[in-house]
Formats: structure tokens, sequence, C-alpha cells
């Protein structure tokens, strides 16, 4: 037992002499258990590369070839417009569904609410921070805008709204035109937009 606590004792002297005590400055470069860790072989982009022939690290796509999960057709899901013009439809190209509006309301609340509000109405918490000029959906401009030109500012942004095509998938971006329209409807329905089966109920 003695000269296992002699024998912890001098391992834990080594350890702190060679690791040094935490807080401590030194000039010397930290120890390197897995080098391969800390410099992969790399391309870092919009850098100086020798290894191509225009030394440049940022690569395009060779010639005809797609990115795997990439959608590339052109059709009114993809794009937003009629196939095959720059008319945007009118209407969301897909099932809307329970579902499809849920999962529009959770991409909203991160993607959209900080600006436009929860409610849509452009009073989102950036608001209180100096930004101004939100959109608001309940404006009879934006109530009667095509749902794929919605798809459209989505997707490559407008004014000082940025795109958002390289981070909400194609199904989220018309999930979030879903749910904007529900809340539309939640503020600017009418009478005659419930069921007449479901009229006599709200009358009471």
């Amino acid at each position: 037992m003695r000269y296992f606590l002699l024998g912890w004792v001098l391992l834990c002297v080594l350890i702190v002499a060679v690791a040094g005590v935490r807080g401590g400055k030194t000039r010397r470069p930290p120890i390197e258990v897995f080098p391969d860790m800390d410099r992969q072989p790399k391309l870092r982009p919009q850098t100086f590369n020798e290894f191509f022939g225009n030394q440049l690290s940022s690569r395009v796509p060779v010639p005809g070839t797609i990115a795997r999960g990439t959608s590339y057709e052109e059709n009114e899901i993809n794009t937003g417009h009629v196939a095959g013009t720059t008319n945007f439809i009118d209407n969301i190209p897909v099932p809307i569904t329970r579902a499809l509006v849920l999962r529009g309301q959770q991409r909203y609340d991160i993607n959209c609410a900080p600006c436009h509000g929860p409610a849509g109405d452009g009073k989102g918490i950036t608001s209180k921070y100096g930004m101004v000029a939100m959109a608001n959906f309940h404006d009879a401009r934006l109530v009667k805008m095509a749902d794929g030109e919605i798809f459209n500012t989505i997707t490559y942004g407008k004014n000082t709204m940025g795109a958002y095509g390289p981070n909400v998938t194609i199904m989220d971006r018309w999930a979030v035109i879903a749910y904007v329209r529900a809340l539309q409807r939640s503020q600017l329905a009418t009478f005659e937009d419930v069921p007449a089966s479901m009229r006599a109920t709200l009358k009471k």
C-alpha cells in the first residue's frame, strides 16, 4: 500500500509537470495527443489552394451532375411558378393537411416569428430592438398575394428579409405558407367563411 501511494504521488507530480497548472501561461504549443484532429487535410471555402489549376479552393459542380437530394426539376412545387412560365401559382401545390399546418407552425415559430410576430402582424421581438417595417401578413396586399410569390420571397428574400431557401426545405416552405394562411383566417375570417352546419352554433 505504501508503494502504491508513493507511485500515485509521483504520477500526479509527473502529470502536473508535463501538463502544467491550469490557468498558467506559456509560449509552448499545447500537447497534441491526436494531431490529426487539429490539422486535417481539408479545403476552406474562398481561400487560396495550390492543388487546383485556378488555385481556388471553392469548386463548382462537375458539369451535368446534380447533388444528391437536390430538387432540380422546374415544377410548381420546386419553384412556385407555373411550369414553363414566370407566373406565380395561386395556391399551394401540395395537399393541405393538419400535419402540414402543424409543421408550418413549428417552422414559422423558429424562422419567422422573431420578425413577423407570433400572430403574423409584424410585431416580433426584433421590433423592440429598432427593426421596423416588418411585413404584416394581415395586410390586404399579402392576403391577396399568390402562394407562389410568397414561396419565392421565402426562397430568395426581399428588401431587408434575407433568403431562407438554404435553411428551409421546399416542403417546409409550403408548410409555412399554409400556416400563414391559417393565421390570416384567424384574424380576417367572416361569418360566411364558417360552414353552414356550424353557423347555428356560433349564433348561440
